[in-house]
């Protein structure tokens, strides 16, 4: 933990310990226990954007635990993690909300979201249990208690886009290529709306079946457009490995930009320095010098990566921090509303204005998106690989590009049938 004797002495005189991560726990006294659900793909093809989450989740819940709990309404909690492999199944997932509520009495479910959210939605309004999702896509005015306070996936991708346009404004012609599902189709619109604003042609598409594996053909017809930029959407980290593999072996020579580049040392391995210099993407890892500064909330960031990567060594993706991050401002709405219960939590936290977000101050939006406003937004970082590793270049502002723009990406979204009144 790398708290001090004198440290918890001094805090616990005041009340409080500081935890590793900046949580606020009580020392002594009878302590309580609550149960948080994790519902989330530990296995398959998706598990990339579910198991690291809970690794993170386990960190945050030793360092708030080692620190004696969180004081909630004058009692001391400590935390407990409950988790279910949905297997991205919806019928797996409905039978371990049934279980996590049911049996397990938890207080708070995590989820991914994507095609597992359909089936367990009724169940958790019915239940008023408080839920968030890594996906946006997933509100709508009939889950009133389901929140998205960690990332507006997909439109913070908006942002990667503006800053490219800003510094290769010669750059004037993409391809895109994303895989056939609830988190590809939701970026195509993302993206499209993007480059159209930034005045730059899409001149090719290869939305691919996600049993793919053979990508080369997709490469072939893609480079054969002769882009200046090749656009990777919101691929799972195998597809990202594979496309670049046969960018590489194809003489690629380009801008490059995808929502994420989770274990970008694998993909070095069989390319090059060159070939990544530059690659755009939005997820930083976490010892980047950038997240030293004053608007970062998410506390003691390298020390988290640190730890993370000894305990859990090449398994580092987008997600690692997401769920320990959204863990945060279930402790700020537990504690402003003096209670652990799920409705009580649910109103403290669409009470505040404001929100400490990771990247900063956040606040409540996306009715017009999703009828609904129940996602917390604010700034975004623009990624990029510098020297073989990724860095911070720029935060951008996704309210304000939305305030400009909203029309084009509303457009774009109704053409895929993204907006929440499509949906059956």
């Amino acid at each position: 933990m790398g708290i001090t004797r004198r440290d918890f002495i001094k805090a616990a005189a005041a009340g409080t310990v500081l935890t590793g991560i900046g949580l606020p726990g009580i020392a002594f006294g009878a302590k309580k226990t609550v149960k948080i659900g994790f519902l989330a793909p530990l296995t398959g093809e998706v598990a990339g954007w579910g198991l690291p989450g809970l690794y993170g989740c386990e960190i945050w819940a030793e360092w708030v635990n080692a620190a004696g709990g969180v004081k909630i309404g004058g009692d001391n909690y400590m935390v407990e993690f409950v988790s279910f492999d949905n297997e991205y199944q919806p019928d797996k997932a409905l039978q371990g909300a049934k279980k996590l509520v049911a049996e397990e009495d938890v207080k708070f479910v995590m989820m991914l979201g994507g095609s597992t959210w359909p089936g367990v939605q009724k169940f958790f309004s019915r239940n008023k249990m408080l839920t968030s999702t890594l996906l946006p896509s997933d509100l709508n005015p009939n889950s009133p208690y389901h929140l998205a306070p960690c990332e507006v996936h997909p439109i913070y991708n908006v942002t990667g886009v503006e800053w490219l346009a800003e510094n290769f404004p010669k750059m004037k012609k993409a391809v895109i290529c994303a895989q056939d599902d609830e988190l590809g189709i939701p970026s195509v619109a993302t993206y499209r709306a993007a480059f159209e604003v930034a005045g730059i042609e899409v001149v090719g598409e290869n939305i691919f079946d996600i049993a793919t594996t053979d990508f080369a053909p997709i490469v072939t017809s893609l480079l054969a457009q002769n882009p200046d930029i090749v656009c990777f959407d919101t691929s799972y980290p195998d597809y990202v490995n594979l496309i670049c593999a046969q960018l590489y072996q194809q003489g690629y020579k380009g801008k490059m930009i995808s929502c994420t580049l989770d274990n970008y040392p694998a993909i070095l391995e069989k390319t090059s320095k060159d070939f990544l210099e530059g690659f755009i993407y939005q997820f930083p890892d976490f010892d980047d010098p950038a997240l030293d500064a004053p608007n970062i909330s998410f506390k003691n960031p390298h020390k988290f990566f640190d730890e993370f990567n000894k305990k859990h060594p090449a398994s580092w993706t987008a997600v690692s921090y997401e769920y320990a991050s959204i863990m945060d401002l279930w402790v700020a709405g537990a504690q402003k509303a003096g209670s652990v219960e799920p409705l009580a939590v649910f109103e403290a936290m669409q009470s505040m204005k404001t929100l400490p977000h990771i990247f900063g101050p956040a606040e409540w939006w996306g009715k017009e998106l999703w009828g609904i406003d129940n996602a917390l937004v604010g700034n975004w970082p623009v990624v990029t690989i510098q020297d073989g590793r990724g860095r911070i270049v720029e935060y951008k502002n996704i309210p304000k590009w939305w305030a400009k723009h909203k029309d084009v990406y509303i457009k774009h979204m109704e053409k895929l049938n993204q907006m929440w009144y499509q949906q059956k």
